[in-house]
């Protein structure tokens, strides 16, 4: 019971978190959600850390990293929101847009995973 309060309540900090963002930076430009990408590489480079802190020396506990992966991060990262946001640029005819935004987000998410564990490393 204590694990799932645990994931239970860092999902909602990071839930909240991410409704702040999105609502801040998503009306920036007409066909890019600005605040959504921002989060997806936030979460991805924070979720690359924290595993590479996990996994170095048992740095974290296994409460800590569900609370902070499993938690935080998992309500945090938004690519239920992403895949909608695809279908929406899809459905508009914004093929471009889609293209654009879909393979950066992936992109430049793997990349903050690999420099978060990177960082990891160092610390």
């Amino acid at each position: 019971m204590k694990q799932f309060l645990l994931v239970f309540f860092g999902g909602g900090l990071g839930s909240a978190l991410r409704f702040l963002i999105a609502k801040s930076f998503n009306g920036y430009f007409q066909h890019f959600y600005l605040g959504t990408f921002l989060v997806n590489v936030i979460g991805c480079l924070l979720i690359g850390i924290i595993l590479g802190l996990s996994a170095k020396n048992s740095f974290l506990t296994e409460n800590q990293t569900l609370l902070l992966a499993t938690g935080f991060c998992g309500g945090f990262t938004t690519f239920s929101a992403f895949a909608f946001e695809k279908h929406t640029l899809l459905t508009a005819g914004e093929y471009l847009h889609f293209s654009v935004y879909a393979i950066s987000s992936i992109v430049i998410g793997i990349l903050a995973v690999v420099l978060g564990l990177w960082v990891s490393k160092l610390a």
